[in-house]
Order: C-alpha cells, then structure tokens, then sequence
C-alpha cells in the first residue's frame, strides 16, 4: 500500500457495543478542524455502516474479531494492525481498553494513549509488567480523577503526568434536542402522567446495587409524593432477585421493571429524580444525561459519580439505604423554583467540565497531546 502525506490519527477501540460508540465519537471530535484526518478501528463487531456514521471520523474500520478469536496472543488482530498502521501516516494512536493498548503496542512503533473507562485494568502484575516494559511509548487517560487515581496506585514508579484524567463527555445541544418532554417520555415508557417518579438506568448487576435504592425508596415512600414510584431501565441477572426484594418490602407494585429501552437517554425528562445507587461508578455517563434533561440527582458519594455531582445534587454513602432515603425525601421537598435553580446548576456543570467543548480544550492543553503534536 501507498503511505499517505496526510497527518493521521489512529483509533483503536475494542467494540461498538454499550457506551462505546459514543466514546469513539467523542474522541474522534477532538480532531475536528485540527488538520489530524482520524482512522477508527473497531476489534470486534461486524461492519455496520450506522455505527461507521456514527463515529465522527474520516474513516472507519472493522476487523470484526470475535471475543473467542482475540484471546490469548491476538496474532491475527496484531498481524492485521500492523499493515493498517503501515498504510498510514499515522502520529501516535488512542486506544481504548487494555486489550486494544496491548495489541497497538505490539503491532505498531506509535506513541499509544491508552483510555481506561474501569477500575483495577492494572491490578494484574502481567499487566503492570507489561505497561512497564512499554512505558516510553505508552501515556495513560482516565475518564476520571477516581480511575486517574486507581491507575497511578497500581503504577507507582510512573511519573504523575503520564497518567492524567480526560472526563467522559456530551454534545450538550444534540442531547437536548433528542430528549423528548416530559410528557411525552412518560407515555413513550408507559407510566402514569400524575406519579413523582424516582428514575434508575444501568445493568441488574451487583456493582449498581439497585437492592440499596430499592430499600431506601421504601424506606422513604411514606414521606415521598402520593403515587410515587421508582423506575428502574434495564436488564440483568438480578432481575428477578430483585422483583423479589421489593415483594418482601411490600411495595412490589411501586417499582416497574422496564426492561432495556433503546436510547434511554431520550426519556430522561420523564423523571422527577435520577439515582444512581453504583459501588464505584468510574464516571456514569447517565449523570450527565439527567443533569442535561435538569432532573435532580442523587448519587453514591464513591468513585466518578462524586466528580460530576458534588455541589449540584445530593450524594449519600454507598450502600446506606437510609441516607438515599433521607436524599429521596429532600429532593420531594424542591418547589418549582429550587427545582429550576438546581437544572441551571447542573447545565452550566456540564458546559464547563463535561462538554465536548470544554474537553476538547483540556486534550490540547495534556503534556502526553503537546508533546506528541510538537514532534509531529
């Protein structure tokens, strides 16, 4: 293949699934107007021409992997890398997750910025030797200060400015023109139009603990609205676990299970609060989707989560059902104008640390980006 004159970036994302298109797109829009011509390459994944348009770069590539096929030394996928990255003027690469940060090191000689989007990805020594062995070539990126810092422990012989916090971020203006009115995300969801409604969005699955904020709504519902209830968008293999808790809490007919919604961020006016009940939310990409739609939050004061709501919403330690209660009970308390004051709050938080905006200028201004923009 003919290498190319053009600047380019290269993108490697281990799949498309869950939040991570989006994560692709908001680093690809970093690059926008900047000269850098941005190659998205997606692990695993079948091509899908939704998701390539989706992704705001100048191209899209799939190699379509199986999780099976990219178990153990990733031949295939390093093999597969390497000609890419030799067709291409590429200056250094993004990579998102261990597996793609492993496989670009291997196949290129690219500067690498690795993305963690989890807790613990360097807990393993094979990993810690390994990010060793590459620490010349390798700078890491936290979506939060909690993973900045989680990273760091688990490195401690590397220098603080190589691994860094780059938030997770929205395209403020999009979200709030896909967000439908309250009404008409509650007749969308099926729920009654006079209910105060306590709203919930992640997995049925441990590390979100929804049996804490069910407990804790029941706990607070005699204090709560009449009709109240709580609306939990998702699905798991807690599901009926915890369809039996709120039986035994006697309140089995104020929780609704909805199941997974398509673009759940578009029905977040339907609710009166959001709550997230997460054990150590890396970031919660969901908080900044209620903060846009100007519901109140309440959060677990652990992990990202305190990042983005401390100082607009009401934190509460995690696991204590009676603080989310005591939370629940003061956000019921808001009349129309707290209520106004604190969505305001909320939407200038945004614009000033979570927008694609106010990142974008924090990317530039990373002594990993300067350095490696100056050689180029």
């Amino acid at each position: 293949m003919t290498r190319s004159v053009e600047r380019h970036v290269l993108q490697f994302c281990h799949g498309y699934d869950g939040p991570f298109l989006d994560c692709a797109r908001q680093y690809a829009s970093l690059f926008s107007g900047t000269g850098y011509r941005v190659t998205t390459v997606f692990l695993t994944g079948a091509a899908d021409a939704e998701v390539a348009a989706g992704c705001a770069s100048d191209e899209v590539l799939f190699m379509e992997y199986s999780s099976k096929a990219i178990r153990g030394l990733k031949l295939g996928a390093i093999g597969d890398l390497r000609k890419i990255a030799a067709s291409r003027n590429f200056s250094f690469c993004i990579a998102h997750r261990f597996k793609p940060i492993y496989i670009a090191l291997l196949a290129t000689a690219l500067p690498v910025i690795g993305v963690h989007h989890a807790f613990g990805d360097y807990a393993r020594s094979s990993r810690k030797l390994f990010a060793h062995l590459f620490r010349k070539r390798l700078s890491l990126l936290g979506v939060s200060d909690a993973v900045r810092d989680d990273m760091r422990q688990c490195l401690p012989k590397w220098p603080a400015e190589r691994v860094r916090t780059l938030y997770n971020r929205i395209d403020v203006e999009a979200l709030q023109a896909s967000q439908l009115p309250a009404a008409q995300a509650r007749e969308a969801l099926g729920l009654p139009a006079d209910s105060w409604i306590v709203g919930n969005v992640g997995r049925l699955h441990p590390d979100k603990d929804q049996a804490t904020l069910i407990r804790g709504f029941a706990q607070a519902l005699e204090r709560l609205p009449a009709k109240s209830r709580l609306v939990i968008l998702g699905t798991g293999r807690l599901e009926q676990e915890l369809k039996a808790l709120a039986g035994e809490l006697g309140i089995a007919e104020r929780v609704l299970f909805l199941g997974q919604v398509p673009e759940a961020r578009r029905y977040f006016r339907a609710f009166d609060v959001f709550a997230l009940s997460s054990d150590h939310e890396p970031f919660g990409m969901v908080l900044l989707e209620a903060m846009v739609a100007g519901v109140p939050l309440l959060a677990t004061a652990c992990g990202g989560a305190r990042e983005v709501v401390e100082g607009v919403g009401v934190l509460f330690p995690f696991g204590d059902a009676q603080h989310l209660a005591q939370g629940l009970q003061h956000l019921a308390a808001l009349d129309d104008e707290q209520r106004q004051a604190c969505a305001e709050r909320m939407l200038a938080r945004v614009h000033e640390r979570f927008s694609d905006q106010a990142v974008r200028e924090a990317f530039w201004h990373l002594p990993q980006v300067t350095d490696l923009t100056a050689e180029a």
